[in-house]
């Protein structure tokens, strides 16, 4: 198994940017394909995006495609998630999570495991 502590949330005005950050304790997060989801006040959880275990493909939800790249050092064991060009309704909690399975664009909360505490974001209009 593997346990998952995100960080570098924080205020940030619109049109700013942010670097989420999560690190893997445990088993190393290379063994995972690895992704990130934000939850807003009062909604699910949504997909946001996710990498394979080699960091060479990455899957974007629509929504912030263009504007949010994830990427991961396996050899720190740490995955990031790096927020440009940000709206007022990115405010969130963003969560990262992982999956044993291959393939990408698996937006099913209930296909990962993992997951951290999270760390808050909002976006100031």
């Amino acid at each position: 198994q593997v346990q998952l502590v995100e960080s570098g949330g924080g205020l940030v005005q619109a049109g700013g940017s942010l670097i989420l950050s999560c690190a893997a304790s445990g088993r190393t997060c290379s063994a995972y394909t690895m992704a990130w989801f934000c939850q807003a006040s009062g909604k699910a959880r949504e997909f946001v995006g996710d990498i394979s275990r080699s960091g060479a493909t990455t899957y974007y939800a629509d929504s912030v495609k263009g504007r949010f790249t994830i990427s991961r050092v396996n050899a720190k064991n740490t995955v990031y998630l790096q927020m440009n060009s940000l709206k007022p309704e990115d405010t969130a909690v963003y969560y990262c999570a992982a999956r044993p399975t291959l393939g990408l664009g698996v937006a099913r909360p209930d296909e990962y495991f993992g997951w951290g505490q999270g760390t808050q974001v909002t976006v100031s209009s």
